[in-house]
């Protein structure tokens, strides 16, 4: 695998496979790999003659009192663990090298609505860095196909709506949470937990499956959600949000929706854990949606 820094020498080993005719898949990741990572590389090798990983921890999708500073920089284990998934090509630029005229005059993506609420809500301005540096990214690389994880629904859901609207000729493929064997969405962060925390994170997984199976049996959503949130906090979990939507992560609407989406984001201590799963809903209620 090779691993290049820089966009002219990126740009032309990517023209030599296009000229081959070469399908190109896209991982773009802030490194720090995990199995989820890893998932995203073996799909898109299933799908493509070269795939391509990136490594960049974006600046802009960081809030003020966030992480940006202390999240894990793993170089050296990264590119060990995507060679032996098979992974062709690292692109790991500086933030100079993406953003050479500086953070405060870069010119910003934002793709509305969708990115309204849930981690837009607390997170405000998260995704429009996201959407700027994957629209940088795209039209680098100009990739066939990119790989993006479920766990972070919302992010998906934005990634989808911006290659739409823009017209990025890219097929966007979600890849289905990789968890712990105790249930866990696999994170980066979740190297942040104590061990007391890494054994209760678990419960947030297993809150959401039960609120699935309540849902997906008839109970009122608000009924639902209101005890979801209040066994959360109990346990010792400081709930951002547990919100039902609907599958596009418009406004869920009872007896319009019979598939939803129950996405939810909790603290422990100051990590911050997001998971979501997906609910299928035979008579849904018009009962309230939204607590915490």
């Amino acid at each position: 695998m090779q691993t290049l820094h820089e966009i002219a020498p990126l740009r032309e080993r990517l023209r030599t496979h296009r000229l081959a005719g070469q399908r190109i898949a896209l991982v773009p990741t802030m490194g720090n790999l995990h199995e989820g990572h890893l998932a995203l590389v073996d799909r898109a090798r299933e799908s493509a003659d070269v795939v391509v990983a990136t490594l960049f921890v974006n600046p802009l999708q960081f809030g003020a009192g966030e992480d940006f500073g202390q999240y894990p920089r793993t170089l050296d284990s990264d590119r060990e663990r995507l060679t032996a998934h098979g992974c062709d090509l690292l692109f790991a630029p500086s933030v100079e090298t993406l953003y050479p005229g500086g953070l405060g005059t870069q010119t910003q993506v934002h793709v509305p609505n969708v990115s309204e609420g849930l981690c837009g809500g607390t997170r405000i301005g998260h995704f429009d860095g996201v959407a700027t540096v994957v629209s940088l990214l795209f039209h680098l690389i100009q990739p066939d196909i990119a790989c993006f994880g479920e766990k972070d629904f919302q992010q998906l859901a934005v990634i989808r709506k911006l290659v739409d609207d823009l017209h990025f000729p890219i097929e966007i493929i979600g890849v289905p949470i990789v968890r712990a064997a105790d249930g866990l969405a696999l994170s980066s962060r979740n190297g942040y937990l104590t061990s007391d925390q890494r054994a209760l994170a678990p419960a947030l997984q297993q809150t959401l499956a039960q609120c699935r199976s309540a849902l997906a049996s008839g109970e009122p959503p608000g009924t639902i959600l209101a005890a979801a949130s209040q066994t959360l906090e109990e346990a010792g979990f400081r709930l951002d949000y547990l919100e039902l939507r609907a599958r596009d992560l418009s406004p869920f609407e009872p007896g319009r929706d019979a598939e939803a989406h129950l996405l939810a984001a909790v603290y422990l201590g100051s990590t911050r854990l997001i998971d979501n799963v997906a609910v299928e809903l035979p008579q849904p209620s018009g009962a309230d949606l939204r607590h915490g």
